[in-house]
């Protein structure tokens, strides 16, 4: 197992990426799970899936969320590499409860309604979140916190990164 392995989790628009950039311009190694390990698969199975072509875009918006999971292996992996004192994992996945054991400690980015969705109205129109039946999915997640992993550090990220960073990092100490 790697020394230490941290695992920043949140909705779409929490910061996670913004976070996962400012950790490795610090000299952190990051994985950016959003972007290098995530596909849509069956969260039990870990098989690769394909999107029904006939569901309509509300419907289409929640399936394709609750399939967005990581390969557990490919996680084990990284997490069991030895290499880099500290891993961070950066993204989210629905299929974290198969791999939460990897990891030291769990932090949840959170921000108040109206900055999420102001940052999500920032984003490209192609961006996750940015669709109406998105917003519509994140503010459902937003109400009733049914996305996040239970056991979790909060972190507020409306404050500016490097202070969400450095209360990360806090809390990052060895004992």
């Amino acid at each position: 197992m790697g020394v230490r392995n941290y695992l920043i989790e949140g909705l779409s628009g929490t910061g996670k990426t913004t976070v996962a950039e400012e950790l490795q311009l610090r000299g952190y190694h990051v994985v950016h799970g959003d972007r290098s390990l995530a596909y849509i698969g069956d969260p039990n199975t870990g098989q690769p899936m394909e999107q029904p072509v006939d569901l309509l875009p509300e419907v289409a918006a929640q399936w394709r969320q609750e399939r967005w999971i990581w390969p557990i292996d490919q996680v084990s992996s990284i997490a069991s590499d030895g290499t880099n004192p500290v891993t961070f994992f950066c993204g989210g996945s629905r299929n974290f409860a198969q791999f939460i054991h990897l990891f030291t400690r769990v932090f949840v980015l959170d921000v108040d309604l109206p900055t999420l969705v102001q940052r999500l109205a920032n984003r490209a129109q192609d961006e996750f979140g940015r669709r109406p039946e998105e917003l519509a999915l994140i503010r459902h997640l937003f109400a009733t916190k049914s996305d996040i992993p239970g056991q979790a550090t909060l972190i507020d990220s409306s404050v500016p990164v490097a202070q969400v960073v450095d209360t990360i990092l806090s809390h990052c100490q060895p004992s």
